[in-house]
């Protein structure tokens, strides 16, 4: 098979490197070490990898002609999950914006352990990764860091990283994540003005699958019932970070498959567990996972709501970078606002809450989720992208078909876990009295526009507190006190877990959340 040379433009930096003939350019990319996106993992249904191509090159294939506009193709725009270098050949890639990630949290009162040196906590995301350096003498936080998470070019979801490793590239995995968290060691130490070996303690959380493809784990178990995790962790680990030589590391304790560490310190963050009262915790991120605290026992459930709430499954879905629309507003007209006031060419995940609560009420969208072109006043706003019908939001984004289906899908995992979760409990949705959104998303959505969406039951908006990254928070807090670490692990063994993918009732109440309440 032939040899070919292709140049890689990326991040302002050019490198040549040599690959057979016939590799993907997405292949070529990722083992060259350059971030990209793959939200479908590579099947070329979310049109996300797409980078300037010339050269010798596969033709355009069906899934880039729908995709790709007629001037993109004219420009040379490609998707690299789908096109193969087959001679010498340049390429040219966007540099990789990690947007407005959440690192703070609201902080609750907790009694510390008097430490001394610093401590680093870890939140793996599926999406993105946030850390902060914490003085465990003071209880300070020095300095936080943030990236992308760069397993998302295996898949963006739990389920196509664990399809990837079962197929071969588990060590790429546990690679991609480890020298991530090494780059936000090192990060965090030039920002504090400290060294390595000044860090005594790493706490990494992060849910079941990401943990173990942390650790290297076989995530066979993972991926088939009953889905028994057999490792849950909540021990010291040997994890030898360069960045970290002297630290004992720390993965919190998992309650089941998908019910991972990130949602035990998410627990903690909240103290939702310690209170007598009825309280419901969702972390809206790309699974959705929840947690119902009710007469002392904690239920737990984790449902695939995909990456569409985060922008990442979406036509123009972006990172909260400049120009990313975040709110939209119909007061007669439609008004939107974007990161930094910049013109608009895209939109983030708070945005697509917002755009769709909008689309609602203005009759734009039925009930079925289907986009009207006709018979309301703005048909003028109805254009085509590809083979889907879209409505134009702004001087350059568009919200699609495809999208309101995407948003459709995942309001309606959500909605219907939180629904079962209730149920087996024998609750109804008035009888929460305190109601804890985590996540970085979770953190920048409107609560009114979600209820309105139904991205969960409408009685819950008045009650919702506003947590932030909590499972980042969890994990500082574990840092710092021995009799949390220890109840940390004591609340994930008690929590129930409720597996909804053989739930009758979830079956139902999923079909029922499909539809859309209209004003």
């Amino acid at each position: 098979m032939a040899v070919c040379k292709v140049s890689i433009h990326a991040a302002g930096s050019e490198k040549t490197v040599e690959i057979q003939s016939g590799t993907r350019l997405s292949e070529m990319l990722r083992e060259a070490g350059v971030p990209i996106s793959l939200p479908c993992g590579g099947a070329g249904r979310c049109g996300k990898c797409r980078v300037r191509a010339e050269g010798e090159l596969s033709p355009y294939d069906p899934e880039e002609l729908t995709l790709l506009t007629p001037e993109e193709r004219s420009a040379g725009i490609r998707l690299a999950c789908r096109t193969e270098v087959l001679g010498d050949a340049g390429v040219w890639t966007r540099q990789a914006e990690n947007g407005d990630i959440q690192v703070d949290g609201l902080r609750r009162e907790y009694q510390r352990d008097s430490g001394t040196g610093y401590g680093v906590a870890v939140d793996i995301g599926t999406t993105t990764v946030a850390a902060a350096l914490v003085d465990l003498s003071a209880g300070e936080e020095l300095a936080s860091a943030c990236a992308a998470n760069p397993q998302g070019s295996f898949g963006a979801d739990v389920i196509s990283r664990i399809e990837r490793a079962l197929d071969g590239d588990g060590e790429a995995l546990r690679l991609a994540i480890r020298n991530c968290i090494e780059e936000l060691l090192q990060e965090l130490c030039l920002k504090a003005e400290k060294a390595p070996d000044e860090i005594v303690a790493v706490h990494l959380t992060g849910n079941t699958t990401m943990l173990y493809l942390l650790t290297g784990r076989n995530v066979d178990c993972l991926s088939h019932a009953p889905f028994v995790a057999e490792e849950r962790f909540g021990q010291p680990v040997e994890m030898g970070f360069c960045g970290a030589p002297k630290a004992v590391c720390i993965l919190t304790r998992c309650a089941s498959a998908f019910v991972g560490g990130d949602i035990t310190a998410a627990v903690i963050a909240s103290g939702m567990a310690e209170r007598r009262e009825t309280s419901l915790l969702l972390d809206a991120g790309t699974n959705g996972e929840i947690v119902l605290a009710h007469d002392g026992k904690l239920l737990g459930a984790s449902t695939a709501a995909g990456p569409a709430l985060e922008g990442a499954g979406i036509y123009m879905g972006m990172p909260a970078v400049p120009g990313a629309v975040r709110r939209v507003i119909f007061d007669g007209g439609f008004r939107l606002e974007t990161v930094d006031g910049a013109p608009d060419h895209g939109i983030c995940g708070s945005g697509v809450i917002d755009a769709m609560a909008v689309l609602l009420k203005t009759g734009i969208v039925d009930e079925t989720g289907l986009l009207l072109e006709e018979g309301h006043p703005f048909t003028d706003r109805i254009c085509e992208v590809g083979d889907s019908p879209a409505f134009r939001l702004g001087e350059r984004t568009v919200f699609t078909q495809k999208d309101i289906r995407a948003v459709q899908l995942a309001k309606a995992a959500i909605c219907a876990g939180i629904y079962t979760l209730l149920h087996e409990a024998g609750l109804k949705p008035e009888q929460v009295e305190r109601f804890y959104i985590a996540g970085g998303f979770g953190s920048h959505i409107d609560v009114s526009s979600a209820a309105a969406i139904g991205l969960f039951p409408a009685e819950l908006a008045p009650r919702a507190v506003v947590l932030g990254n909590a499972a980042l928070t969890g994990a500082e807090m574990l840092l710092q006190s021995r009799e949390l670490l220890e109840k940390s692990s004591a609340l994930a063994d008690s929590m129930e877990s409720v597996e909804l993918s053989t739930s009758p009732y979830f079956s139902d109440r999923y079909m029922e959340s499909m539809f859309f309440e209209m004003e």
